[in-house]
Order: C-alpha cells, then sequence, then structure tokens
C-alpha cells in the first residue's frame, strides 16, 4: 500500500469529528460525488456508508464497509466500486506532541478488480496524487469546521 502523510494543525480529536461524519465523505475524498446513504452506526466496525463515483450522468453506486475503528487513531475501510473492483483504505491519526496538531495517513491500495491489471508503480502514483489531494481537501474541512466554532 502506498503512503501519504499530511500535517494538520488541528487536533486528532477535530480530523476524528470529520472522519466520523459518513456524510462529509463527498466533501474531501477524491473522485466521492455524493454520499446516499450513511448507517447510523458509522463508524463503527462493520458499518458501512453507500457513495457513488463519477459524474452525472455517469456514476457508479456502491458501498465503502468499516473494518477496523480505533477512535481518534484508526480507520481500515473497504471501498468498493463495482465494476471497478475494491480498495483496501487506511486512514491513521498521529498526535504531533511538542509540534501541536497532527499528522493524518492515508494508505491505499487495490484489492481487487481490474485495477490490479495496471502496474503497481503506475497505480501507486496515481493514488499518491489522488491522496495527497484528498488530505489537502481533508485538512481544510477540518480547519473550517474548527474556525467556524469559535
Amino acid at each position: 500500500m502506498i503512503a501519504t502523510s499530511r500535517p494538520i494543525e488541528a487536533s486528532a480529536e477535530q480530523v476524528w469529528t470529520v472522519l466520523g461524519d459518513g456524510w462529509s465523505y463527498a466533501g474531501w475524498v477524491v473522485g466521492a460525488s455524493r454520499i446516499r446513504t450513511v448507517e447510523e452506526s458509522w463508524p463503527a466496525e462493520g458499518s458501512a456508508l453507500a457513495h457513488s463515483v463519477g459524474s452525472w450522468p455517469v456514476l457508479l453506486d456502491d458501498r465503502t464497509e468499516v473494518l477496523t475503528c480505533r477512535p481518534g487513531r484508526l480507520l481500515r475501510l473497504l471501498a468498493r466500486t463495482r465494476p471497478l473492483g475494491a480498495a483496501l483504505v487506511e486512514i491513521e491519526i498521529t498526535e504531533r506532541p511538542g509540534v501541536g496538531g497532527c499528522t493524518v495517513t492515508i494508505r491505499e491500495d487495490a484489492v481487487s478488480g481490474p485495477a490490479l491489471l495496471v502496474p503497481a508503480p503506475v497505480r501507486q502514483l496515481a493514488l499518491l496524487a489522488r491522496n495527497r489531494e484528498s488530505l489537502r481537501r481533508l485538512d481544510f474541512l477540518v480547519r473550517g469546521r474548527a474556525a467556524a466554532r469559535h
């Protein structure tokens, strides 16, 4: 899995608040165009959200399931987009003692489907670019929510 990290000038709790809001995923996950439903127990293990990928009129509907949830620290997801396959996604939050804020790391790779036919280095370069932008958007969303509360 390729890893991408970004320091965020917010607490791990503030980041987790956004990750725990399944309805926010289309606002920061590159490629997610809309969220159709979020199970009430999100982000508990076994819960899921239904999402769409693409642009109207060509949208693929599928779901993302939580495999592991360690509140405030780690979210491991199985993101499906049939017929394209599925990806394993890990989002880890690490506090930055003495510096303030936290670092958010996304690790991702395809685990099934046609994406596995793409050579790993090429696939991982695309994921690196996508997840850098996703982390940039997450950063904006976290800081924007924090500013709105003050």
